[in-house]
């Protein structure tokens, strides 16, 4: 018979991006082999989700390394046939300690900093007072993670908690992911909180001039129109196209991070364009990229997205996890847990400045050579989608669809 029910949420939120840095992932203890195949991992699981939430209308736009992060944290608890729809959902191909080393040197490398940008990501873990967990488990969060157990009381002071694990969070992306645990999420069978944030703000490596926008129609998927504010400039950048779809690269100040755009060409479509990503097509696109003299002209913009993933993860074969009668994490603490909720929050505003983006991730548990010739156009006057990476490894830390400029 199972212990007292508990329960398992978890929740993004995400904000602005402004610019891309550099820094080395190196580790004494982690090979580049194991680090590499966490990014493939990682961006296969970001392709595989984006094709089940792309279902939906309307602007999108999440952080699937905030999500993957958050979830290596509970899957460190999880056992048996839980643990073994995790790791395939997920896409973890790597051993479990191989696996939370490699998050833990891609966070070291996030967080090494530099001058041009700033990029953080941080964890932690809320507990109810007095509730043991496997000490095991609390070392590995700590020494992979970085993740404090911070105590609370979810029982009897449940939105106090609430409220601490928020602030936390709004402090964690610079107060642009606000109110992430929303009311009635917490409640007195909560047991554990584990939370991620990640946050980035840079500049674009080549700005866009103010006084270059205009304003200009954005065709919508539903065939209407809207008069929104286009940057625009001239200039080398990374380039690329295939017979539906052009792509291109827009490096953010340091060379190290970059937004990527796909954009569907006019006898194409956004929905075509999504039925057919794959983390391997992408891939291919992405080395077939070359300096190239480019017209561009994007839309200024800025929005909120808010998404259940419960049903999404659960679409990934991740089953057993929100089993109330047969998950099984019995690698956090004797106490029966299983999750109920993943919930994901993000914000993103791109401008002729460059991009600012924060996300965070709440998993509840209770009981980029000029050409002379005429530059390629690439005028993003229709929905598309695209992506923010770090170049130096390839991680996908952000992906999204911009179908209207103006939805906010």
């Amino acid at each position: 018979m199972k212990a007292t029910a508990g329960i398992v949420r978890l929740v993004l939120g995400l904000a602005v991006i402004f610019a891309l840095v550099s820094t080395s992932a190196s580790s004494s203890s982690v090979s580049a082999g194991d680090v590499k195949a966490l990014v493939s991992g990682n961006n296969a699981f970001a392709f595989d989700l984006y094709s089940v939430v792309s279902s939906r209308d309307g602007n999108l736009f999440i952080s699937p390394y905030s999500i993957s992060s958050a979830l290596a944290m509970t899957y460190a608890g999880a056992r048996g046939n839980t643990a073994a729809q995790m790791a395939d959902a997920l896409h973890y191909d790597l051993a479990p300690e191989q696996l939370h080393e490699s998050f833990s040197a891609l966070s070291r490398l996030f967080n090494s900093g530099g001058k041009t940008y700033r990029l953080s990501v941080a964890n932690a873990l809320w507990s109810q007072m007095g509730l043991s967990f496997l000490p095991e488990y609390i070392s590995m969060a700590e020494k992979h993670y970085d993740a404090g157990l911070k105590e609370v009381d979810f029982v009897y002071r449940t939105e106090e908690a609430r409220s601490a694990i928020n602030r936390w969070v709004e402090d964690k992306t610079e107060g642009k992911i606000i109110d992430l645990i929303g009311p009635g999420v917490l409640d007195p069978l909560t047991r554990l909180v584990l939370t991620n944030a990640i946050y980035f703000k840079g500049q674009w490596e080549q700005q866009f001039r103010p006084e270059q926008t205009e304003e200009a129609a954005f065709y919508l998927s539903s065939g209407k129109q809207a008069i929104v504010p286009f940057m625009h400039q001239i200039g080398t950048f990374k380039y690329a196209e295939t017979g539906s779809t052009q792509v291109l690269e827009l490096p953010y100040s340091g060379n190290e991070l970059a937004m990527t755009v796909l954009l569907p060409k006019p006898d194409s479509s956004l929905a075509e364009l999504e039925a057919a990503i794959r983390t391997d097509g992408i891939e291919a696109i992405l080395e077939t990229l070359s300096p190239t003299r480019v017209d561009v002209s994007i839309p200024r913009f800025k929005f909120e997205a808010e998404l259940s993933l419960s049903g999404y993860l659960q679409q990934l074969g991740m089953i057993d996890a929100f089993d109330d009668n047969i998950a099984d994490f019995s690698g956090i603490s004797d106490t029966f847990l299983y999750i109920t909720h993943v919930l994901h929050k993000a914000f993103i505003e791109v401008n002729e400045e460059g991009t600012e983006a924060a996300a965070a991730t709440a998993v509840v548990v209770g009981t980029k050579s000029i050409r002379l010739d005429l530059p390629k156009v690439f005028m993003a006057d229709r929905p598309f989608v695209f992506l923010i990476r770090d170049v130096r490894t390839g991680s996908i830390l952000f992906m999204g669809r911009m179908a209207d400029p103006l939805s906010q």
